[in-house]
């Protein structure tokens, strides 16, 4: 082989070799670290809406940090919701995930570059082990009344499957602040720790709403 072809093979392979560093590298930051995404639904509003940029927090996730109550988070959706409270256990209030991918490439396809995924963005609302009630359009913690700040003066929180429960260790109990055009734990139940993705980090666009103040 000539000097020429074996510099131009060379030369290939360096870019390839930095082509693969430089896609795992992403995969990494993207998957353990830190990800932009962009909001799509209206569960959310007034406190994001549709088109709102965000950076998202893996890293407390990958370390395990705690979550604390008001905190937004992004996390695997359920597979479905309950049809009514007749339908649902309010003693084992939990939401069903039967979306399993089977095999290590789909695996990978779905949990690390999000393909044919679902995510949504909601708020944590209950602990694990914590009692909640909704009545009387209001959110109950443990007996307690829930001041929810970030809602709307006069918003009113129903819900007609899931009123009254505990929820289960290892789950956490989420709702949209945008609570009538929000599915979220009223409807499917608690969530798994374990499909949680993400922390709210930074909206970053609109540029006016700049910032962490939600």
């Amino acid at each position: 082989m000539e000097e020429g072809s074996k510099e131009i093979i060379k030369e290939i392979l360096e870019w390839g070799y930095c082509i693969i560093i430089a896609v795992v590298l992403a995969l990494v930051v993207r998957y353990y670290l830190v990800t932009p995404t962009v909001v799509q639904m209206e569960s959310m509003v007034p406190t994001f809406q549709p088109g709102d940029r965000l950076i998202l927090n893996r890293l407390a996730i990958t370390l395990g940090n705690e979550f604390k109550r008001g905190e937004v988070i992004t996390f695997e959706a359920p597979s479905s919701a309950y049809g009514s409270s007749a339908e649902a256990d309010q003693t084992n209030p939990v939401a069903k995930y039967n979306n399993e991918p089977k095999g290590i490439f789909k695996r990978f396809a779905y949990y690390v570059l999000d393909i044919k995924k679902k995510s949504y963005i909601k708020r944590i609302i209950g602990l694990p082990g914590e009692h909640v009630e909704i009545e009387n359009g209001n959110v109950y913690i443990n007996g307690e009344l829930l001041n929810e700040e970030y809602l709307p003066e006069g918003l009113k929180t129903t819900s007609t499957v899931f009123t009254n429960f505990t929820v289960p260790e290892g789950y956490l109990f989420v709702m949209g602040d945008n609570r009538s055009k929000s599915q979220d734990g009223r409807e499917f139940g608690c969530i798994p720790i374990t499909k949680v993705e993400s922390k709210v980090l930074l909206r970053f666009y609109p540029f006016s709403k700049f910032g962490t103040d939600w």
